[in-house]
């Protein structure tokens, strides 16, 4: 995109009255709304807000990029402004900001937000270009700034493409790069930036690919990666290396790009690097990372449950759906064994949602073990949590005998997933090591046939084993968590509950969550839900209610800009977004964090207590209809964000 197209003179504010970060955003949406672009001031406020809550979006350097993909915004706009004071935004450097680009997208605009931000970084990083809009003092000025160094980016950009060209025949050392950001907006080119220029400092052509948020830019050719000295990956995220097979490589956060240019490419010079095998990739990156065996098995794992959620969400309110149908429409006594497929609509319900809900344990098994070994680690753990899902188990195959020769298989549910998905992980990583003695010709055989047959293979066969011990535990849990009552059921949700809060959304948040889900089984749906769910979404409700209650009742201990963002909390947390409470909980962990624990804690222990049930995994209030007593479920959310606020603004200090 080019951002003279967006930048909208008309809107543009050269000296900003405010002098505080929510006066600012105020002025600056009062201009939008003036001029036409923003249709409701308080939405587009509330998205601008929303984000800030996340991280500031002063990037230092006294510049500033709020920004927010908003339904009241009516065409892709940014707005500049400038500050001569100079207004405290909270920015990541601490210092005063003065330059300020608002950037309004429209809901619909797929990511136009993420574009304008990434060609803005560009043109900011330049040296001395926010100097020269600092200078500007007409809306003409400040697109001759970009219009010029639009200029200057083209010649260098040409500069770039000779380069390419001469690096050929180039008697300098060539290393290739590759550099991405979570987000792909600034610190992709940052990275960029700081390699070419330190090569150029060190007699060295530095080639580098971006992976940013508008896709792949200046993407190696096969010939400048075969005649590169090496290969730097500055990434936090993962980038296509199977390229670099041979190569010497090495792999550091985007960071290190920007900050230790010289190191890295000097251990490639150096010949310090390792040589790289696309067929060990996943062993290099462990390697790489140095994970413990801890932070080994969470990573892992995690890369499983994040992809697992979106089906268990999807197919399980689908499904709770479909049985909140038929008891809506009505199911005859003798009848009552198909609620939730009597009526053909809920039946389509349930259809849908249990095709989704039937990829669960695959998809967790497959993406485990795609963290660990790759492409072939996905096949077999895709089958390990497919098998998993079944039960297949030696003992209870059939082979063929008449129905009622042997035992039903029992599913060995989420805990013989998870085991089948680091089995099949393991199990290929084994397999790499034994074939690695095949002559080079045998390459493609080896990633083509052999590995996807004898991965599949072992850890099915395998998984048979597994699956007894693994369906006995499952089978146990589930009738333990079936036979809770009274003081267990309470003690249980106290637990879930607390462990909700302790860190909003991080390992433990996350550990509570998965457990959770892991209980709505298709027998606990059939009665009613699951108490365990119940409880730990009524608990991750809690903390972001609770930083209302305190911004409320405690207004004399929280800025305007607390206060404001306590308001988008309540959203927050009557949707069970739990990470809403995050920047008062890392602002102040000491008495926030012990007080949202105290809250969710009491409320998953009230939801116990009552024996509540829930149909759904996620959804707030907007699946309150599938509680098995919603006002009482309300009832419990209140208490808990009460208690929670109340402990919080009496522990928290008054503001100076």
């Amino acid at each position: 995109m080019k951002i003279q197209d967006v930048l909208n003179k008309n809107v543009m504010l050269f000296d900003l009255q405010a002098t505080d970060k929510e006066g600012v955003i105020n002025e600056m949406i009062q201009s939008l709304v003036d001029n036409g672009v923003v249709t409701d001031f308080e939405t587009f406020k509330a998205g601008i807000m929303n984000r800030e809550a996340q991280t500031s979006t002063g990037l230092g350097d006294g510049i500033a990029m709020p920004h927010s993909k908003n339904e009241a915004v009516k065409e892709a706009t940014v707005l500049f402004a400038k500050s001569n004071k100079g207004v405290d935004y909270a920015s990541l450097d601490g210092q005063p900001t003065d330059l300020f680009f608002m950037i309004a997208a429209p809901e619909g605009a797929n990511d136009t937000h993420l574009a304008a931000l990434a060609e803005l970084s560009k043109y900011l990083m330049k040296p001395g270009f926010a100097d020269k809009l600092r200078q500007a003092s007409t809306p003409e000025q400040v697109i001759a700034a970009f219009d010029a160094e639009e200029q200057v980016a083209a010649a260098e950009e040409a500069k770039k493409a000779e380069a390419v060209k001469e690096a050929a025949s180039s008697d300098k050392p060539l290393i290739v790069a590759v550099t991405a950001c979570t987000t792909g907006i600034a610190h992709t080119y940052m990275a960029e930036e700081a390699l070419i220029k330190k090569g150029e400092e060190m007699g060295v052509t530095v080639r580098v690919e971006t992976n940013g948020a508008s896709g792949v830019g200046n993407r190696l050719t096969a010939e400048e990666i075969a005649k590169a000295e090496g290969v730097i990956i500055a990434a936090d995220k993962a980038v296509e290396t199977a390229r670099f097979d041979g190569k010497k490589l090495i792999s550091k956060p985007v960071a290190a790009g920007i900050r230790q240019t010289e190191e890295l490419i000097q251990t490639i010079l150096d010949g310090k690097a390792d040589i790289f095998h696309a067929e060990n990739a996943a062993e290099a990156n462990a390697s790489q990372e140095k994970l413990s065996l801890g932070g080994a098995f969470y990573k892992h794992l995690m890369s499983g449950v994040s992809q697992m959620l979106p089906f268990v969400i999807g197919g399980g309110i689908l499904i709770a759906l479909a049985f909140l149908i038929d008891q809506i429409m009505g199911v005859p006594q003798d009848q009552l064994s198909q609620l939730g497929s009597y009526h053909e609509l809920a039946a389509q319900f349930k259809t849908i949602g249990g095709a989704a809900f039937g990829f669960m344990l695959p998809v967790l098994a497959g993406y485990i073990g795609f963290s660990i070994a790759e492409k072939p680690g996905f096949v077999a753990g895709f089958i390990a949590g497919s098998i998993a899902s079944s039960g297949s188990a030696f003992g209870n195959i059939a082979f063929g005998a008449a129905k009622g020769e042997l035992p039903a298989a029992v599913s060995s549910g989420f805990l013989g997933a998870l085991v089948g998905g680091f089995l099949a992980g393991g199990v290929v990583l084994v397999l790499r090591k034994a074939l690695a003695g095949l002559p080079r010709s045998l390459d493609g055989i080896r990633s083509i046939l052999l590995l996807p047959l004898l991965g599949v293979g072992l850890t099915g066969f395998l998984m048979f084993l597994i699956n007894i011990p693994m369906s006995a535990i499952n089978t146990s849990l589930n009738n333990f968590l079936t036979s809770l009552s009274g003081s267990s059921a309470v003690l249980l949700g106290l637990l879930v509950g607390g462990m909700m809060a302790v860190d909003m959304g991080g390992p433990v948040n996350k550990a509570a969550y998965v457990f959770g889900t892991s209980t709505l089984t298709a027998s606990a749906l059939t009665s009613g839900g699951s108490t365990v769910m119940a409880a730990v979404m009524a608990a991750g409700m809690v903390p972001p209610l609770a930083v209302f209650v305190a911004t409320v009742l405690f207004k004399d201990k929280f800025t305007q800009e607390e206060r404001d963002s306590g308001l988008t909390n309540i959203i927050m947390g009557l949707s069970f977004i739990t990470e809403g409470a995050i920047p008062f909980g890392a602002a102040d962990p000491a008495r926030a964090i012990p007080s949202f624990i105290a809250g969710s804690a009491l409320t998953g222990a009230l939801v116990g207590l009552a024996g509540l049930k829930l149909m759904a995994p996620h959804g707030g209030i907007f699946v309150i209809a599938l509680t098995s007593n919603p006002l009482l479920y309300i009832l419990f959310v209140f208490i808990g964000a009460v208690v929670s606020g109340i402990l919080f603004g009496l522990l928290r200090k008054p503001k100076n």
